[in-house]
Parts: C-alpha cells; structure tokens; sequence
C-alpha cells in the first residue's frame, strides 16, 4: 500500500484559514491543575510557521476522557501554550455552537483561536471509520469554515475519531511538523532486520495496552520482547494465577482491568516466554515485596522493586531498539518514580536506539542525565507510536494519505 501524505509545504497558506488538531492531552494534579505540559510545548513549532505564513489557526484538541479524572477544560492549556507561543491565543468555551462558528469567522490572517476540549462532544468519542465521521454534526458544522485541516496530533493518531479522521474525507488535509518528524523517525525502526527489539510497557491504560502487545508479538519475530510494568503487569500477574492482593484487584476492577482478564489469559498463553512480569512490587507506605508476599503484605502496588529493575534493565542491554511507553509506578507521587527513572536512564546506557513513547512518563526526563538524555527519541505518542512500530498502519496517517490523494496534493512517501 502507497503512503503519501501532503506536508506545510505542500501548498500556500498565506492568507487562509486552518484547522489545526494537535494533542495538549497533559498529567493533571488531583486539582486538575497540569504538572507537565511538554506535549503543548512540541506544537508550538508548528503554530508558529503557520503564523508566519500569514495562516488564521483555529486550534481543536482534547484532555482526558469521559469519566476520568483529567477530563477538564483548556482554559489553562491555553494560557500555557500562549506563554511559551508569546504569541495572543485568544481562548473560548465553545466547540461547534454559534459562538465558536462566528469567532471562527470573523479570526484574521495570523490569528491564533482555540476552542475548547472537543471531547466534550459525545460523538467525538465514537471509534469510526473516516467516511462515517465525515458526515458527523461536528464536522459538517466547522468544516465549511476552512481551506485546510491540519493533523499534527500523532499521538492521537491511533484514533478513529471524527477530530482526527472525519475533516481529510472533506478538506485538504496536511501533516504538521510533529506528525511529519515523527513517521519519517520512525520509519527506519519499523524494519523488522533491526532487532532484537525490546518494549518496556506500563501505565494505565490497560484497553490499549492489550491491543499493543498482541500487536507487537503477533508482527514480530521471536526476538522481540515485553517486559510489563505499572497496572498493566498487575493484569497479567492476574491473568498467571498470581494473588495480587484483594485492593490492588479492587483496584483493577475499578478501572475496567478484570473485564480483560480473559485477552490476558489469551495472550499469554500464545506468548508467554516472550512476556516478562515483575518480581517484586513497592508497596503503599514504602515497603518493598516479592510477588508471592503481595496476599500477606496487604497495600496498593505503587512502583516495581529493585529486583524487577535489576532484570529488566539486564534484558534490555540486549536490545537494537528499546520502547518505554508509560510509567512503571505512580509516578505523580515523587517517592514512587525511581522505577520509571532507572529504567529509562538504563535504557539510555545502552548501544539501543531508544524511543520514550510519551505521555505522562516523560515527566522522568529532568531526572536523566543530559549526555544520556539526548541519546532519546522522545515520541509525542504512547499507544500510536507502539502500534505504527507493531506494524499497523494509524487511521490519521491513513486519513492524511486518502486527503493527499483525493485532493492531488504532493507530498512525502512514507511506504
């Protein structure tokens, strides 16, 4: 299959209006207040070519989802974003009504006008195909108002969303810069010659987790590893018959981990000598426990333990290529981080070409060593960026590809 998607310089854009969808998705406190905002800081670039080419920018993003805990507005994204743009960024708490469409409207040539989080909307949670979300209210309301959609939110790639899949079937669609560093980066990873490679997994995200890793061993050669880390490992030492304690199941439970506990079972019985699991946990209040001790030892698994960071890091001195997509414990709290930090400064000593997969475990970096900090790719993507490495192709990209084609747009070969 042909790859070619359309780039900021694959037309003019003086003087037109854009819909520009990047991902200012950030970690949030328990006050919903943002405590780290580097995924706003990696589009700055991008908003301000576009302003320098005399473009009107109308910004369309999200933060969290529907009944989690950092499912907020913009507001504050967009305070930062105009701090670290020191550019006006005029803000509203509209999305598609009349107050957004007139604002819309009535923006002028280097403007820069964001809307609120889009998710807000219910139909831009709905997984569809491009041609389906094309027709949706949101897009049939706010495509009219632009010359061009720009997708620059390659961690939001993976998404069939109408924000992210819905406006190429309508306007000429181009790659901003983020997404275009990020597949041309990444594309020479992808080469199953390179190996072995190893992926360090962990987080909360366990729905897109289980996606990951079947996609991961199913498109790879026998080489590649996973090595679990966070809720996800809590899962699968579940999932192998290992106690894992009653709150750190009600725990599970509670964010939807048991209802998949039979595509745990599934994958490990296919996969099991390539999957590693921890030893040992540190526990709520500081202790450290053996697997095995989790019944007896009753506290929430908050961080993996010297012995798991011991054989994870020996493992991945191995490797061509290392991935590390989310933390290995909460790292939100300061005492729970040295698992997510030694597994990333390791991973960074060794000959591997490394990749941090985003999100919220970026947060580490201020405690890596520069000299091995900048041996690390530091994607903009967590569950994209796992996938477009397992071999599948992300609808976004797919999207940008059949906007270059329907529209005639030059552009960059990616396949």
């Amino acid at each position: 299959m042909s790859i070619k998607v359309a780039t900021l310089d694959s037309v003019d854009l003086n003087g037109k209006k854009v819909l520009l969808r990047v991902d200012f998705n950030s970690p949030l406190n328990e006050n919903k207040k943002i405590i780290d905002f580097s995924r706003i800081k990696i589009h700055v670039k991008t908003i301000g070519e576009l302003i320098d080419k005399n473009a009107s920018v109308v910004i369309l993003t999200h933060q969290g989802r529907p009944g989690m805990e950092d499912f907020s507005d913009l507001s504050e994204h967009s305070l930062l974003l105009e701090k670290e743009l020191g550019y006006k960024v005029n803000f509203i708490d509209d999305i598609i009504g009349p107050h957004a469409r007139n604002s819309i409207f009535m923006l002028k040539d280097g403007e820069v006008l964001m809307l609120d989080n889009v998710r807000f909307l219910s139909e831009e949670n709905i997984e569809a195909s491009g041609d389906f979300h094309s027709k949706s209210y949101m897009v049939r309301k706010l495509a009219p108002l632009f010359n061009y959609f720009i997708n620059d939110a390659f961690a939001t790639a993976h998404r069939k969303h109408a924000s992210i899949v819905g406006f190429p079937y309508v306007l000429p669609s181009l790659a901003g810069r983020v997404m275009e560093s990020e597949v041309i980066a990444l594309k020479e990873i992808r080469d199953p010659k390179i190996s072995p490679k190893i992926f360090v997994l962990g987080g909360t995200k366990i729905n897109d987790s289980i996606r990951i890793i079947n996609n991961i061993l199913k498109n790879s050669n026998s080489s590649t590893r996973v090595l679990l880390t966070g809720l996800v490992s809590e899962l699968f030492l579940f999932a192998s018959g290992i106690d894992i304690g009653k709150s750190n199941k009600e725990k599970l439970e509670k964010l939807g981990g048991i209802s998949l506990l039979s595509n745990a079972k599934s994958i490990l019985l296919n996969y099991k000598d390539r999957i590693l699991l921890p030893e040992d946990f540190v526990i709520e209040g500081g202790g450290v426990v053996d697997i095995k001790e989790l019944p007896k030892k009753e506290g929430l698994i908050k961080d993996i333990g010297e012995k798991t960071i011991e054989e994870y890091s020996n493992i991945m001195r191995e490797a061509k290529v290392i991935v590390l997509r989310g933390p290995a414990g909460v790292i939100e709290e300061k005492e729970y981080m040295k698992g997510s930090i030694e597994l990333v400064k390791n991973a960074a000593s060794t000959n591997a070409k490394v990749i941090l997969g985003g999100g919220h475990l970026t947060a580490v970096l201020d405690f890596i060593p520069e000299n091995l900090r900048t041996r690390i790719h530091n994607s903009s993507g967590g569950g994209a960026l796992l996938l477009y490495l397992s071999g599948e192709m992300l609808p976004g990209i797919e999207a940008l590809s059949f906007s270059a084609s329907k529209f005639n747009l030059d552009g960059i070969q990616l396949e």
